[in-house]
């Protein structure tokens, strides 16, 4: 079947959260040269999605939330209009399982799109309305649910696949982060590397709980090596002893704030949670031709060669010991990247990936709820 009308239920608007744009919003072009017709409906709009991880705000964050709801429920009253409905996350954030409920049952086919361990893991608690609310923002039982009666269901770590098939009637299908690897890529030949080195860790708010566990790391560190430390996110870091810069992740920029470092960092717990992540930082230092050093964690060893395209590290002292070889040795730095890069193109990049979207689409017309 051609030529579906697909309704894409997501969280965020386009164009701004990785966990949507760095995996589905990226081929609504290919789905439309496909004959389909997309129609992308968020429940945040810029302005909430603006200080959504920002302290304070609450009047802001409240408003939000009310228009989401209202922009949300108008959304509902459409769904019989389309062929096929995509969620990704959730339909609602808050509360019980009624919205999902109501679109499962309106949905003439439902592909669900879902991001981290949630069925058997909690998030690290992050500001103060996840701690108030508690059990309110669990959404446990709303995952479960559309896992559960999805007729395709998509995981972003090859972790979950064997764990949600025990809940879904569906299948359940890997698909990892992509990128486009034309626009993220390496310097332009010739263009030299920087002196100091620079070492950089991209991420949000909510997982700097991570790049906090190199700190004693980056303090040795800097008394043995002259480097700076680049932290490009949505929020302020500082870390005495150390030289940081901080750069505000932007689109815009994206490709050129990765160009500008000479490591990728990506340090990691080895948790339930975790082993749910889709390791998004190695595939972004891949395809900008940068070594990495990672936690050795099941994750890290599913995506970096270790010794090849960058090194796998399980206490201080061995992180220590490889950034410091990377830091001294340019050549090493190049000839780990340039094998990265190659991964990335073949494992990562939207030709690569783009398929995998297509089959999926091409299976769901056989289904009907």
């Amino acid at each position: 079947m051609s030529g579906q009308r697909i309704l894409v239920l997501c969280p965020y608007p386009e164009g701004v959260a990785a966990g949507q744009r760095l995996k589905f919003e990226q081929y609504y072009d290919d789905w439309r040269a496909q004959g389909h017709t997309v129609t992308p409906a968020s429940f945040m709009d810029m302005a909430m999605w603006r200080v959504l991880y920002e302290p304070g705000h609450l009047p802001a964050k409240a408003w939000g939330l009310l228009k989401g709801y209202a922009r949300r429920l108008y959304q509902l009253r459409l769904i019989t209009q389309y062929d096929t409905v995509f969620i990704h996350m959730w339909v609602m954030p808050l509360g019980g399982t009624l919205a999902e409920l109501l679109v499962r049952r309106l949905a003439k086919r439902l592909i669900y799109d879902v991001e981290d361990n949630i069925v058997s893991a909690r998030p690290p608690a992050v500001g103060r309305i996840r701690q108030l609310l508690g059990p309110l923002v669990d959404r446990t039982r709303k995952v479960r649910l559309l896992i559960a009666r999805a007729d395709e269901v998509i995981v972003a770590s090859p972790f979950l696949v064997e764990p949600y098939r025990t809940i879904a009637r569906g299948k359940v299908h890997l698909i990892p982060p992509s990128l486009d690897t034309e626009r993220i890529c390496p310097t332009p030949s010739g263009e030299g590397m920087n002196s100091p080195p620079v070492i950089g860790w991209t991420g949000t708010f909510s997982s700097r709980i991570y790049l906090d566990l190199l700190g004693d790391v980056f303090r040795r560190l800097r008394q043995r090596v002259e480097f700076r430390l680049r932290v490009i996110g949505n929020f302020d870091y500082d870390l005495p002893g150390v030289d940081v810069d901080v750069v505000r992740w932007s689109a815009s920029r994206e490709a050129a704030d990765l160009q500008s470092l000479d490591i990728g960092v990506y340090p990691l717990l080895d948790d339930p949670w975790t082993r749910g992540k889709a390791g998004l930082k190695i595939i972004q230092y891949q395809a900008a031709g940068l070594p990495c050093v990672a936690s050795d964690v099941p994750l890290s060893r599913d995506q970096l060669r270790d010794g090849e395209t960058g090194f796998l590290a399980s206490d201080d002292d061995q992180w220590l010991d490889r950034l410091e070889r990377l830091l001294r040795d340019p050549q090493l730095r190049r000839e780990m990247g340039e094998a990265a890069r190659r991964d990335a193109v073949a494992n990562y990049s939207t030709t690569a990936i783009s398929g995998l979207y297509r089959a999926i689409l091409a299976d769901t017309a056989g289904h009907s709820a």
